[in-house]
Parts: C-alpha cells; sequence; structure tokens
C-alpha cells in the first residue's frame, strides 16, 4: 500500500471506532476517497459541526445541541415521574428505539469499576437533584448486569435512600452479564414490565 501520511493517520483513527479493525477501516477509508463529493466533504462539514455544537448535559448526561436547551431534563412540554438511570446514551437509543418506556433518562457516564472511571466523574449527584427537584416517584435502574453495573447499581441505591423514591431494577429477561445495548426489543420490554422493587436500607 502507498505510503501516505494523511491516509495511515484516518484508517487507525477509523480503526478505533467500535467493530472496526484496520481491514475494515481500510475499506471504509478507499470508499471515502472514491467518493469525495458525495461522502468526506459533507462528512467534514458535518462532523465539524458536531464538535463545535454537540456537548452533553451536566445535569442529565444526554447529548443536547448548544444552540437550543436539554431535550430531556428540560422538556417543558411533557413532565413524567419516573427517571431511567442507564450507563451510556447508547442504551437510551435502544430504550427510547424500543417504545417501551415513557419517561426521563439520565446517563451516568460509565459505571464505578470501570477503568479510569472514578464515582466523582458520573452524574450521580446530579442524578439525586433531579430527584428531589422534579419530585421523581420511580428511578429505574437500567445498568448492565455485569459486575461493574450492578456496582454502580448499589452505589445509586444508597445515594437515594434519603429521598422518597420508589427504586426498581430490570427483571426477567435481563441475562447475568448482558449490557443494555446489545437487547433486543422483546427482551427490553420483558426487563422493563417485570422490574422489581429495591429494598433499601431504610425500607
Amino acid at each position: 500500500m502507498q505510503d501516505i501520511n494523511e491516509i495511515e493517520e484516518l484508517i487507525k483513527l477509523i480503526a478505533k471506532l467500535p467493530g472496526l479493525g484496520p481491514k475494515s477501516a481500510k475499506r471504509i477509508v478507499l470508499k471515502l476517497i472514491n467518493n469525495r463529493d458525495e461522502l468526506v466533504k459533507p462528512m467534514a462539514n458535518t462532523l465539524a459541526m458536531v464538535y463545535k455544537n454537540v456537548i452533553r448535559c451536566q445535569s442529565c448526561g444526554t447529548l443536547k445541541s448548544n444552540s437550543i436547551g436539554c431535550n430531556n431534563c428540560e422538556n417543558t412540554k411533557e413532565k413524567y415521574k419516573k427517571i431511567c438511570v442507564v450507563e451510556d446514551i447508547a442504551d437510551q437509543w435502544s430504550i427510547e428505539n424500543s417504545n417501551i418506556y415513557k419517561g426521563y433518562f439520565h446517563i451516568l457516564g460509565g459505571t464505578i469499576s470501570s477503568p479510569g472511571q472514578r464515582k466523582e466523574d458520573l452524574l450521580i449527584n446530579s442524578l439525586v437533584e433531579r430527584v428531589v427537584k422534579e419530585n421523581i416517584e420511580e428511578v429505574i435502574l437500567a445498568t448492565s448486569a455485569t459486575v461493574e453495573g450492578q456496582t454502580t447499581a448499589y452505589y445509586i441505591q444508597d445515594s437515594l435512600k434519603k429521598t422518597n423514591a420508589k427504586i426498581t431494577k430490570l427483571a426477567q429477561g435481563l441475562p447475568v452479564g448482558g449490557e443494555i445495548e446489545s437487547l433486543d426489543d422483546g427482551t427490553l420490554y420483558s426487563a422493563f414490565k417485570n422490574r422489581t422493587r429495591v429494598k433499601t436500607t431504610s425500607d
């Protein structure tokens, strides 16, 4: 292959994306190069706009545009009494696409035990603030069934014990070690429908 620095750097960057390796990255780069006007130019412009305008909401953790308020936690059209807590935005999108849940979301941004992840980096304090401020009646813990996900769920339970909110967790259908993002709609539906209340030390 020709030794072109720009191409090599692009392949390295694309290979870092989930599910892609060097071979897949090379095929994608060739597709882009062969479609400069249709793909490369508009993609470059869109990526620049995303980099400039799209940020993470510091209250609920979802993505929002700098030009408008957050559609999740600043939604004034609809008021909910439930918050679904997930690890990342991919989990939120999976649940939204299944149309099985109507309520607010709270995206933690990871788990407590994730490599390089500190409790302080997760939006747990802002979750407690939202529950109190919005008079939330139910907090649904939709963390993954991994050790890290369950450790995070326990910590959230403890953080919310002084609130009046009912804390529930996803039930049947969520396999041990399963991540929310990878579940199909039927499994998600079962997990939400059969969610159970979590007992806290104050119960």
